[in-house]
């Protein structure tokens, strides 16, 4: 299995962007200067800061650290924890100067100040931020206690007086003024040419920490020779600016951007994986995995034909062969999976890298499992069911329900390969599903006449009411929609509907599984959960066919009359309707039903 992490082995063809944000750091011109590496979760951003931290890693003149603001959250103050990190990591540099020690020691005395003014600022003090010109004589414990009640905050006596021991005999402009040239003269003294601050994982933390975060590069440590390269998802940044900083009514300007973009100065952003990217990209982890002593000859192999034509290069079997016939033979199979599995990756999951070592880990898993139990299972087969298994769960788990026969070979398998949907019983209801018709007709290998039992002995776990995809870690914006709709607000419902479009299909299909678990777990359906369930699956037209199938399952006896207006909207975006009406009338066996089904079998148009 491959561990689920930043890597400094390029796989991504990353090489132009580790080349571009070298060249912003070393360039005299542009220091110092804030490089944005913005990115979606999991489009590689920690590996590509990993890559040019560690092209840098031998040059004796230039420092490099990672800071990960995350890992410091809810125990320290994230101004602090980065000024200290930063002086931790200089401090450890050989033998430092004397002048360099006294520096260092003032740097370190006023670090501890700033813990003191963020307490300050914890009381509505904030005397840090503002650059206030209040001296020592100015503070005094009357003052702040007459602050505090004005704006109706408990007042801790033990802090009040920490507070003011810190503050004496210093003036808090001077302290940062001081901490700036101070930083400066000591990058001088420590003959640090170049001193390169990663920040990573800063999208993962809280709106304030976020900001703190680019306060502290801002008003302490931009000096002369410093780069910070900022890897994050500039929506949630611009996101947390926006929440301190609410648009003012009338004003057209975007505070979030515009903040950002005087921030950041050179934004880099990595760009969505196409199909032919996704493909290489699984098959150098599958290469890495099976082919370990392989890989030096493999990697000249693809470079070597990357230099020929860059933009339409792809590894076939034919270019290996041309090279090795004996290796061409041991990459074949992998060669084909790649392709096999790479399309529908590559658009379910919009070119995601991590979504997609995700998919490996979990087939490889089973492929264990199977082992243990001296049970083979084809690689390929495999794929192409987990594949159904990710987008289209529903159908999925009607498969699932199927193969229990005697010899694990459903007749509606060989009837739907074969196009006779209407000899398919259960799964005719995806007749005119497009990704279906796609998975059946153009991912080998044909399903029929194979028993399928042993793959869906190992992904019994999946199979259960509770949904696949709570193994699966979304990114911030689905698991923003999933709050959003099961909140039970209309107006968090209305925000997420309206997001539906920013995230991938597997997430899309992961909300509506994860909806329809709410739903099929609770022995009273609430009709606000029910109201998100089908609104979404109103959504997308790729999940149209779901929704039907899920609503299928459902017991007529949780269905509640107040829901039936719900399902007309839906019933009514449709190009086949006889589905949702079939249904209907199936559910109008239940007395409570029957009225106001007859009312919405009428605007069902």
């Amino acid at each position: 299995m491959w561990k689920d992490c930043e890597t400094n082995i390029d796989l991504l063809d990353f090489d132009y962007l580790v080349d571009v944000t070298k060249k912003i750091i070393l360039n005299n011109d542009l220091t110092p200067s804030t490089i944005g590496i913005y990115g979606d979760w999991g489009s590689g951003k920690s590996s590509l800061m990993d890559m040019v931290m560690a092209d840098f890693s031998t040059d004796k003149d230039i420092l490099c650290l990672k800071f990960n603001g995350w890992l410091f959250e809810g125990y320290e103050d994230a101004k602090v924890a980065l000024i200290g990190s930063i002086l931790d990591e200089i401090s450890k540099k050989g033998t430092l100067p004397a002048k360099a020690k006294r520096i260092l020691k003032r740097l370190y005395d006023n670090t501890d100040f700033f813990k003191l003014s963020s307490k300050a600022i914890k009381y509505g003090l904030d005397f840090f931020l503002t650059g206030g010109v209040l001296t020592a004589t100015d503070i005094t414990a009357g003052a702040i206690k007459k602050a505090l009640l004005s704006k109706g905050t408990q007042v801790d006596e033990n802090e009040i007086e920490d507070i003011l021991k810190t503050f004496k005999g210093k003036e808090i402009r001077k302290s940062i003024t001081s901490f700036h040239s101070d930083f400066a003269s000591l990058l001088e003294q420590t003959k640090i040419k170049r001193l390169v601050v990663f920040i990573d994982e800063l999208d993962r933390c809280n709106h304030e920490t976020i900001l703190e975060t680019l306060e502290a590069i801002r008003l302490f440590l931009f000096a002369k020779g410093t780069s910070f390269v900022i890897g994050a998802d500039e929506r949630q940044i611009r996101y947390a600016v926006q929440m301190k900083y609410p648009d003012v009514e009338g004003n057209q300007i975007d505070i979030g951007k515009e903040y950002l973009e005087k921030l950041i100065q050179y934004p880099i952003r990595i760009p969505q994986l196409g199909q032919k990217e996704v493909e290489s990209y699984i098959m150098y982890l599958l290469f890495e995995k099976d082919f370990d002593s392989d890989l030096p000859l493999i990697r000249d192999i693809i470079e070597e034909e990357k230099e020929k034509n860059f933009l339409d290069f792809e590894l076939t079997y034919e270019i290996i062969k041309g090279k090795s016939s004996d290796l061409a033979e041991r990459l074949k199979d992998t060669i084909s999976l790649s392709k096999q599995i790479s399309s529908v990756l590559a658009k379910g999951l919009n070119g995601n890298p991590r979504h997609c070592k995700r998919f490996l880990n979990a087939m490889e898993l089973r492929i264990m499992m199977a082992d243990y139990r001296k049970i083979p299972l084809d690689r390929k087969i495999l794929a192409k069911l987990m594949l159904v298994e990710y987008f289209k769960d529903p159908f999925y788990k009607r498969l699932a329900q199927l193969q229990t026969n005697k010899n694990g070979k459903p007749a509606e398998v060989i009837n739907i390969e074969e196009g006779n949907w209407d000899e398919a019983d259960v799964l005719k209801l995806w007749k005119d599903d497009n990704w279906i018709a796609d998975w059946l007709t153009n991912i080998e290998p044909p399903l029929a006449n194979v028993d399928l039992r042993p793959y869906f002995y190992f992904s019994r776990e999946s199979q259960k009411n509770i949904s696949y995809s709570k193994s699966q870690n979304l990114s911030r914006d689905a698991v923003k929609i999933l709050q959003n709709l099961l909140s039970g607000t209309d107006t968090l419902r209305n925000e997420a509907i309206k997001l539906a479009s920013n995230i991938s299909e597997f997430e899309v299909s992961s909300v509506l599984n994860e909806l329809a678990s709410k739903i099929e777990a609770s022995t009273e359906i609430e009709k606000s959960i029910f109201q998100s369930f089908i609104e979404w699956g109103s959504s997308r037209a790729e999940i149209y066919v779901d929704t039907i199938a899920i609503l299928e399952r459902l017991p007529a006896d949780k269905i509640k009359a107040s829901f039936m207006p719900l399902i007309t909207p839906f019933a009514n975006k449709l190009t086949d309707k006889s589905k949702v009406i079939e249904l209907l009338t199936k559910w109008e066996s239940q007395k409570s039903l029957k009225s106001a089904i007859a009312d919405e079998l009428k605007n069902i148009k």
